[in-house]
């Protein structure tokens, strides 16, 4: 649906060089990098609020590299919302349907239906200033879908919002996706990459240095700067049980179950742990981690800090040791250990 073909953008001080990707109609492409790897730039560049250099941007087999804004197939909510102040939520939900010059009947068709998707209704008549944070998303968000866009592109669309807020908008989005649009989501958050994307780039330096799916890229990191942006290999999908007790567990296969302390209700998401909060042992310890589990280490691999065990325990778990405990164990790939780690140590995140 999208080729993006060798784009070069020379920006102050900043470089984005030959860049290229892809991506597939009703995708979910999740950008990740840290602050000024060129992630907005590259989104704007789609968008055609800037025109590259050299390269080009292909929607649907049409070349739009300079094609006008509001021709493109593209929409954009940024990161501070954009909303006209002094325009009511209706006047901006409007905005982009008068500029095409739509007939005023079908106008109030589609902000209706735009306001009642977004629970919007009861603040058609209200100015931006009046508003929460996730409203202002909400109106962005209908504003940016009003003319259908073939692509939704989103600038960090979760950074300015408060916790409480955060899973009603994720929600929408994945809402959104299943109902068919294609979305671009550039971001520093990895949680919003697993919980989100179906597929993801890394952008380092105005280059895209990993791209697959949220598995491929989180659990097998291409390199050294992908592993410390990440931050995690240990995320598995998971179903968190009704509440019995403080202590609650979250099964991630028939065998593996783990134990954590969460206020979330019983349902369905991702399990994390720090490979630095696992302890590796030769024999069970007696401790008050109520984590324990038996594996097989099934490789050893090379970190700048410290060696990063995986064990088998029935699914993967990557460990983080200094080379001394390596030694002092004795720790070797087909070994057999004990792993263990504090139901404080995990965390979970609802889908």
């Amino acid at each position: 649906m999208l080729k993006v073909k060798n784009i070069s953008k020379k920006f102050e001080n900043f470089n984005i060089k030959n860049l290229s990707f892809s991506v597939d109609k009703g995708d979910y492409f999740v950008l990740l990098g840290v602050s000024g790897s060129g992630k907005t730039l590259l989104l704007e560049m789609i968008a055609g609020l800037i025109i590259p250099d050299s390269g080009e941007i292909i929607i649907e087999g049409k070349n739009i590299t300079n094609e006008k804004i509001q021709k493109r197939g593209t929409g954009m909510v940024f990161q501070d919302y954009a909303v006209f102040p002094h325009l009511s939520v209706k006047e901006n939900i409007a905005y982009p349907l008068k500029s095409n010059k739509i007939p005023k009947k079908k106008i109030n068709t589609c902000i209706n239906e735009l306001a009642g998707k977004f629970d919007l209704l009861h603040l058609l008549k209200r100015k931006p200033a009046t508003l929460s944070g996730g409203e202002l998303q909400r109106v962005a968000l209908a504003r940016a879908l009003a003319l259908n866009p073939k692509i939704l592109l989103l600038d960090e669309p979760l950074s300015s919002l408060d916790v409480q807020l955060l899973d009603g908008l994720r929600k929408l989005l994945r809402n959104l996706n299943k109902n068919g649009q294609t979305i671009i989501h550039v971001t520093h958050d990895y949680e919003e990459a697993i919980l989100l994307a179906n597929k993801v780039g890394i952008l380092y330096d105005g280059s895209i240095i990993q791209y697959g799916s949220p598995h491929d890229v989180f659990q097998h990191p291409g390199s050294e700067f992908v592993a410390n942006l990440t931050g995690i290999k240990n995320y598995f999908k998971s179903r968190l049980n009704p509440p019995t007790e403080e202590i609650r567990i979250a099964s991630i296969t028939n065998n593996v179950r783990i134990k954590l302390l969460t206020n979330e209700i019983e349902s369905d998401g991702y399990v994390l742990i720090r490979g630095e909060d696992i302890i590796i042992c030769n024999q069970k310890i007696d401790s008050s981690a109520v984590n324990n589990f038996e594996g097989i280490i099934t490789e050893i691999l090379p970190k700048s800090l410290g060696v990063e065990i995986i064990v088998d325990i029935g699914v993967k778990l990557a460990v983080i040791v200094t080379n001394q405990s390596l030694e002092r164990f004795n720790l070797k790939e087909g070994k057999k250990v004990w792993l263990s780690f504090k139901a404080s140590a995990v965390r979970f995140l609802r889908k």
